[in-house]
């Protein structure tokens, strides 16, 4: 299933490539950092990122950032704000936040692949005020109260 994602691109993300899918099934379309000269990430520090891109989303879809798997296995590299959520009704530009967990600088350079964006439906809910809740087997067991 696709659609359609109008893109507003900024002078400084001229020539870059706009977000593309690396794979006919793949589930995250890759986005590229819109950096004028490299960018130096220490161990444990953390950086915004621009892209260079605006997004228009649909009403009732939101833009989810997710990490890339290979900068994480590899070097360390994720995302600060996972999933981070572009709302539909935000029109400036998206950055990613990076964080370095590495033990080594990492060196973010203009057009690499820093992060994939999912498209995916969102709905809202009323919030309504009760006196108790529905017993489940569960409960109010929290972390790791199902075993390891």
């Amino acid at each position: 299933m696709t659609t359609v994602l109008r893109v507003l691109r900024l002078p400084h993300a001229e020539g870059l490539p706009l977000p593309h899918y690396q794979t006919m099934q793949a589930a995250g379309a890759d986005i590229v950092a819109a950096l004028e000269e490299p960018l130096t990430i220490p161990p444990l520090g953390r950086a915004m990122v621009p892209t260079g891109l605006c997004f228009q989303i649909a009403p009732g879809f939101e833009m989810q950032l997710r990490p890339r798997s290979g900068l994480a296995a590899k070097y360390g590299v994720t995302l600060l704000n996972t999933p981070g959520t572009v709302d539909s009704d935000y029109r400036g530009e998206v950055k990613v936040i990076l964080i370095n967990l590495g033990a080594e600088p990492f060196v973010v350079t203009r057009g690499e692949r820093i992060a994939q964006a999912v498209i995916a439906p969102v709905l809202q809910a009323d919030y309504l005020e009760v006196e108790s809740l529905d017993e489940t087997a569960r409960g109010a067991g929290g972390f790791g109260s199902t075993g390891r």
